[in-house]
C-alpha cells in the first residue's frame, strides 16, 4: 500500500468510495441520495484541501481529506472501499492523516463521526467531545464529535 496525495482527476473515484463505504453500513437508499452533496468530492476541493489516497495493487483503496476549523485540524472525509475494509487500510489513513496535522503544526484533529465509525476512531485513540444533532426524514441522529491530541502520536 501505497499513501499519496490526491489528484483532481480522482473525484469520481473518491465520491463513488465514499458513497459505497457509507452504504455498508445500512442506510436507506434515500438517506443516501440526501448525503449525496456531502458525500461528493469536487475537483477544486483536492485542489485546496489535504487529501490523501492509500493506493493499493494500483487502485484507490480509500482515502482522507483535511480542513482547518479555528485552531485545529478537522477529518473532513475518511473512507475506505468497502471490498478493502480489515485491512488496516483505514489505520494507516489515519494514522497519516495524524502525522500531516502534526506537520501542519496543529495539536488537535477534530472528527465529526458517523455513529458506525465512533469505535474505530476510539481504538484509533480519539475521544467524544460532544454530539452534533442532525435531522434526516424528521428522524434525530446524534453524531459524536470526537478530538484526537497530537501529543499522543509517537
Amino acid at each position: 500500500m501505497r499513501l499519496v496525495p490526491a489528484k483532481a482527476e480522482d473525484a469520481g473515484t473518491l465520491t463513488q468510495i465514499a458513497i459505497n463505504a457509507k452504504r455498508r453500513w445500512g442506510y436507506p437508499e434515500r438517506w443516501i441520495e440526501s448525503w449525496r452533496d456531502a458525500l461528493t468530492v469536487q475537483p477544486d476541493f483536492i485542489c485546496s484541501h489535504e487529501t490523501y489516497t492509500a493506493i493499493v495493487n494500483e487502485q484507490i483503496a480509500g482515502f482522507y481529506a483535511l480542513g482547518h476549523k479555528d485552531d485545529r485540524l478537522e477529518l473532513l472525509h475518511m473512507w475506505v472501499r468497502p471490498d478493502a475494509m480489515r485491512h488496516g487500510i483505514g489505520r494507516s489513513l489515519f494514522f497519516h492523516a495524524l502525522e500531516r496535522a502534526k506537520a501542519l503544526g496543529f495539536r488537535e484533529l477534530e472528527i465529526e463521526s458517523d455513529p458506525n465509525a465512533e469505535g474505530f476512531y476510539r481504538r484509533m485513540g480519539a475521544r467524544r467531545v460532544g454530539l452534533r444533532i442532525r435531522n434526516v426524514e424528521q428522524k434525530r441522529r446524534e453524531l459524536p464529535i470526537m478530538v484526537y491530541e497530537m501529543d499522543r502520536v509517537a
